[in-house]
Formats: C-alpha cells, sequence, structure tokens
C-alpha cells in the first residue's frame, strides 16, 4: 500500500457530556475506501462531521499526507466533499440551477455544463427543470449526491447515502464511487444497506468505546 493520504491517530470525539470514541485510528491512502459500521450511537456521523471539520477533535488528530488537518482547514474543506444526513434543497430552485449555483459557489469552471453532466450521471435529466419543492426524498437524495460530481475532489464523506435511493439510483451512485476511486479518490461511508464498494476496509466504531480506551486516563464516558 502506497503511504497514507488521510489517517487518524488517537483520536476521541465528545458530545454533550458523552465520550463517543477514543483511541480511534486509521489510514486511507489513493483509491481506497473506508466503511464506517457500528450500532446507532457508536459515533458513525460524529466521525464523518470530524473528518469534514464540522466538528472539533476531544483528543487526537486528523492527518493529510502526515500533516495535522487543523494547520490549514481551509485547504482540508478544498479537497473534500461531504454529503451527510440532511439534504439542503432550495425549494425554489430546479435541480439545474441548484446545481449552477453550488458549481460556482465552488469556483467550477463553466458551472452550466458541469451542472449538466451531473444531472446525467444521477439520472436526473428529466428532472432538471423541477423545483426542489416538487422532488421526492429520494430525488432530493440523488441531487445532493450530484454535488460529488461538480468538481474534483480527492475526499468523499458519505453519511447513509444510499437513504431513499432505489435500485437504479443505487447504481448509478455505485458507478461514481468507482470512477471517482479509480481515479486516485478516497471514499469514506456509513451505510446500513447494501453498497459496492470492492476492496475496502472495514473500522467497526465500537472497537473504540471509551469503557476500552479511556478508563485508564481517568476520564469518564
Amino acid at each position: 500500500m502506497s503511504a497514507s493520504q488521510f489517517a487518524a491517530s488517537g483520536l476521541a470525539c465528545l458530545r454533550g457530556e458523552r465520550l463517543v470514541f477514543a483511541g480511534l485510528e486509521f489510514a486511507l491512502s489513493a483509491g481506497e475506501a473506508l466503511l464506517l459500521v457500528g450500532p446507532n450511537g457508536s459515533g458513525k456521523s460524529s466521525l464523518l462531521r470530524l473528518m469534514a471539520l464540522l466538528l472539533r477533535p476531544f483528543r487526537g488528530d486528523l492527518l493529510w499526507q502526515g500533516e495535522p488537518v487543523s494547520e490549514d482547514p481551509d485547504a482540508h474543506r478544498a479537497r473534500l466533499r461531504y454529503v451527510g444526513h440532511l439534504d439542503g434543497i432550495k425549494p425554489v430552485l430546479t435541480c439545474r440551477e441548484s446545481l449552477t449555483f453550488w458549481a460556482a459557489l465552488d469556483g467550477a469552471p463553466d458551472p452550466g455544463r458541469r451542472a449538466s453532466a451531473a444531472l446525467e450521471r444521477l439520472g436526473l435529466e428529466r428532472l432538471s427543470e423541477v423545483p426542489g419543492r416538487y422532488l421526492s426524498a429520494g430525488q432530493k437524495r440523488r441531487l445532493n449526491l450530484a454535488r460529488l460530481l461538480l468538481l474534483p475532489a480527492p475526499l468523499w464523506l458519505l453519511d447513509e447515502p444510499t437513504n431513499g435511493l432505489d435500485a437504479a439510483a443505487t447504481g448509478r451512485l455505485e458507478a461514481a464511487l468507482a470512477g471517482h476511486r479509480a481515479g486516485g479518490g478516497m471514499v469514506v461511508a456509513s451505510t446500513h444497506t447494501p453498497l459496492a464498494l470492492p476492496g475496502a476496509a472495514t473500522l467497526h466504531l465500537d472497537d473504540f468505546t471509551p469503557e476500552l480506551h479511556d478508563h485508564e486516563h481517568g476520564e469518564s464516558a
């Protein structure tokens, strides 16, 4: 395996008064994928939000090519795409308008062309002029996932990406994930439903419970 590009060292997450996980480690290189598994409350969503710099770690570091991402958070945000539970779809904008806006916001050249290409890859062409208020939950999910395709970024972070997707839409997503990895991109995903990520490593969040890693240091769970 090549040298790790994205890694965690001794990572711990505190939410409110609860230590969610501690002592967490992983290493991910170009073209690799990491699947997060564990029961509800084990910290899968929290870990993805830490990776996206939407939360701060209680302890430990996230590293990019050996350097803490906290040293240049703007650079780290520019290298990732995050799709969380909520689909931030503007009800008055059409699918094409939403993607064009997002592409322009990210500084993509020719945002309209990129929006059209993303709509096609996720099977949303026939909905391109439909306002967000008329989309089903699955269609909103596909539109949010289309943001991944607007501008290249090496790290994709996906929280339950198949929620609301039918088999055809899941297949399109899996094709996009395969293409991303073939180009050297990395994927970190949590999912309760089958998702094809051939060769993905698995990170069991319940292996990093505070009881196993922090009582010896006097931390309270």
